[in-house]
């Protein structure tokens, strides 16, 4: 007699969790359920095989996703058992339709019971049956809904409708991608954008977390970085000029580059820090294989998420030809500090320089110093103010003069040093700064 094993089981009556041990076999390494006999091994029987036979085949057609019928074997045993044959499925995870594609379920084989998946489990069969193109593999979350996308879609002058879902990407055999859950409103993915009072972005002025749907994204922090790109303005004679912190346009661009580009099989959330000097755009990817951080800067484009970068081009928001980056440095063409970006393994940085504070730098930097043209903050302006007038201070009188704390104080004294514009004579108590 054959006891119940990794890929046996006995069922002696019709109940739901047939279900379960057929969805288990699909999921893990295929196995037989003989119908009709107890867990003990002993021959039941079944008293109604034609209407029994029924059920059981409608059932495992009907609630069941994607369709496991392919994989399903019946043989009838002396007009007494049901041997229902399963194969290891190609599409895992399956899944009760009822339930959906989570926790409450999926099933795997663990022992001799079939138990419920993972979260992790349920993410590694999705990239082993769908492959690590991270917006083509099917989404966890299948209740999405679409109300910021059908407003955008809308205001650029293209076509959303469900006819267009499979078209755009949105669906793989009618199961929602991860594509459609960046663009739904439940997408969990956020941006996080934090003002700092000081240079090194230790104390916060102010901190906000974008949610929604990538387009909401979008917008929202358009409009609160807009709060933070000042306008400054000059007089010369009659004539009044107004300039802005940062291009509008660079902002724009460096946004949808963190947006399309990032790689969104990480959890964390795109970074956006601003202080007085500059602003700087941290996604979660490096740079695809082969290229490099020059290669970006002259255009050169390869992205990540190709149909997310679709999208966002048959809304007319990017470009197809990697322009986006070049465009940024055009931009500052005449700015005497450039933006800078940096490409580490799983990360990718943008810094775009506050255009009115290298301005002010310049000016108030005389070019027969052989100061660094690096941005000078308002602080630093300060402190050199205060060598200017009486020559020498101290790291106490550092600190007095700017209220801050021994470490901002020693953190900006190395970056004015390193910068071309203080000395550091001696070291400890005796230690004193003074003017290049």
């Amino acid at each position: 007699m054959q006891y119940e094993s990794e890929r046996i089981e006995y069922k002696f009556q019709m109940i739901d969790d047939i279900y379960k041990e057929v969805i288990a076999f699909a999921n893990t390494d295929g196995g037989v359920i003989y119908f009709g006999i107890d867990d003990k091994g002993n021959l039941i029987g079944i008293d109604n095989v034609d209407e029994t036979y029924t059920r059981l085949t409608n059932g495992i057609r009907d609630a069941i996703a994607p369709d496991v019928t392919m994989f399903v074997r019946y043989v009838l045993q002396d007009n007494k058992v049901i041997q229902i044959e399963v194969a290891e499925g190609s599409y895992k995870p399956y899944y009760l339709k009822s339930k959906g594609m989570k926790p409450a379920g999926v099933y795997v084989r663990q022992g001799t019971s079939s138990v419920q998946a993972s979260p992790e489990q349920i993410r590694q069969m999705i990239k082993e049956s769908d492959g690590d193109s991270y917006e083509d593999s099917r989404s966890l979350e299948q209740d999405l809904t679409f109300h910021a996308a059908e407003t955008a879609f809308e205001r650029y002058g293209v076509e959303f409708s469900v006819e267009k879902y499979r078209a755009l990407g949105i669906t793989q055999n009618d199961i929602y991608t991860n594509l459609a859950l960046l663009l739904s409103d439940q997408c969990h993915h956020t941006i996080k954008v934090a003002v700092f009072k000081d240079e090194f972005c230790t104390e916060f002025r102010d901190s906000k977390e974008f949610g929604g749907s990538v387009f909401k994204q979008f917008e929202d922090v358009v409009d609160y970085l807009a709060l933070c790109n000042k306008t400054v303005s000059t007089i010369k004679g009659l004539v009044r000029t107004d300039k802005q912190d940062y291009p509008e346009e660079a902002i724009r661009e460096a946004l949808l580059n963190a947006l399309v580009h990032r790689d969104y099989s990480f959890s964390g959330s795109i970074i956006i820090n601003v202080n007085d000097s500059k602003m700087e755009f941290i996604s979660l990817g490096g740079l695809l294989s082969g290229l490099s951080t020059e290669d970006i800067r002259i255009g050169v484009s390869q992205p990540r998420n190709k149909k997310l970068a679709e999208v966002f081009h048959r809304l007319r928001l990017i470009e197809s030809y990697g322009t986006g980056i070049r465009r940024i440095f055009k931009l500052y063409e005449n700015c005497p500090v450039q933006p800078s970006i940096e490409a580490t393994t799983n990360a990718f940085r943008i810094v775009l320089p506050n255009m009115n504070a290298t301005d002010a730098a310049n000016e108030d930097t005389p070019a027969t110093t052989g100061k660094s043209t690096a941005a000078i903050t308002p602080q630093m302006k300060t402190v050199m103010d205060y060598l200017a007038e009486y020559g020498e201070m101290t790291d106490e009188d550092l600190q007095e003069l700017l209220n801050i704390k021994k470490t901002r104080a020693y953190l900006l004294s190395r970056q004015m040093n390193e910068n071309g514009l203080i000395d550091i004579i001696g070291r400890g108590a005796g230690k004193r700064y003074r003017l290049k």
